[in-house]
């Protein structure tokens, strides 16, 4: 794999200087299943330089996983990536990097394990015999539409299988990449085969450049967003994460946005932080926000148990107490306020049909 990195940097700076975006944290906290953890040391020079990316091939022999929570609305998806290079500092997939040797710091958003072979994967699984069809999310973990999937181009080819196979597709996504598929999206929803949600949990530009730095800035995702409803592709937005303090009181107004821009539902989960996205979060909030930081760590401990994560199935995606029923309150007002569903249309698989078998199975 080319180990160029792949990013498209944000306008920005004096009369319109372009700049390159930094990175969701700056830290690379200890793996804890490694013994040994490497440790910056400013004596000898080592300085905030900007780190490359770099891309890993993956060897992966299977590329739809299950999952059986009761908190995930779909078991089976597909991650064509591993790691992501938006960098969210608040995405709950970090950890995840560290059952691969890595941290779920700096390196998740800089190491990037890539499935070449997704596409050819996919097409073997769907057409297996045990294959059931059924909606699969694409992706579950981390974003699908990434900035190396403009060039890699490994999203679009699962999306070729799928539609080739019509099997239903939910797609999430922070970048309005996405819009780049809106053909073989488009076949596959006039067979109500194919949804996308587009998380958006702010519209504040600023924010967003410093809380999700090399994604789609929030205007492009609406545009995004306005596209594929006029594809016919139905679209949704997701809130998450709710940040006390932070985004809580841009819910009403996202929602509006997005049922002007052609959104037919919305979803949303209070932020939670398990294992090391606490102390990511907590080192970004002393560097960005040093006078909300106690604010918004009581507000988070107060839905989550007087911890800053709850980990407990049926409780994850909610939150307790008073302040969650307070944001869950918010979300359902803004819902019959603008009309958005609370969930999105079901996908179904009666079209699927594994290609070159256009006779009935009987004969």
């Amino acid at each position: 794999m080319s180990t160029q990195d792949e990013n498209r940097p944000h306008r920005g700076g004096e009369r319109g200087k372009r700049r390159a975006p930094s990175r969701g944290t700056q830290r690379n906290p200890e793996n804890r299943f490694e013994r040994l953890s490497y440790e910056r040391d400013e004596e000898f020079g080592e300085d905030d330089r900007p780190v490359p990316t770099r891309f890993y091939r993956d060897a992966t022999k299977t590329v739809i996983a299950r999952n059986q929570s009761p908190d995930i609305p779909f078991d089976a998806s597909i991650n064509p990536y591993r790691g992501c290079e938006h960098g969210c500092v608040y995405c709950y997939a970090r950890p995840f990097h560290e059952y691969l040797g890595f941290s779920a710091g700096l390196d998740f958003e800089t190491r990037i394990l890539v499935k070449e072979d997704a596409p050819e994967l996919l097409r073997a699984e769907l057409a297996s015999p045990r294959w059931v069809p059924r909606t699969i999310a694409l992706s579950g973990v981390t974003d699908p539409y990434q900035p190396a999937e403009r060039r890699l181009r490994i999203t679009r080819g699962c999306l070729e299988v799928l539609t080739a196979f019509r099997n239903p597709v939910h797609v999430i996504t922070k970048n309005e990449l996405v819009t780049r598929d809106l053909d073989l999206l488009g076949e596959l929803a006039a067979v109500h085969a194919a949804t996308v949600m587009i998380s958006i949990p702010t519209m504040d530009a600023d924010l967003a450049r410093i809380l999700e730095p090399r994604t789609s800035v929030p205007e492009r995702r609406f545009r995004a967003m306005e596209k594929l409803a006029a594809a016919g592709i139905p679209v949704g937005i997701s809130l998450s994460p709710v940040i006390p303090a932070l985004t809580d009181h841009e819910m009403p107004g996202l929602m509006t946005e997005a049922a002007a821009r052609g959104a037919e539902y919305a979803t949303c989960t209070p932020l939670r932080l398990p294992r090391a996205v606490a102390g990511l979060f907590v080192d970004w909030l002393e560097r960005h926000f040093p006078d909300r930081k106690e604010k918004i760590l009581h507000r988070i401990r107060a839905m989550r148990g007087g911890e800053l994560n709850d980990a407990r199935y049926g409780g994850r995606m909610r939150g307790e107490g008073e302040y969650a029923r307070q944001i869950l309150t918010m979300y359902r007002v803004a819902c019959a306020k603008t009309g958005l569903r609370e969930e999105g249309p079901s996908l179904s698989a009666s079209a699927f049909l594994k290609p070159g078998n256009d006779q009935l199975t009987l004969f």
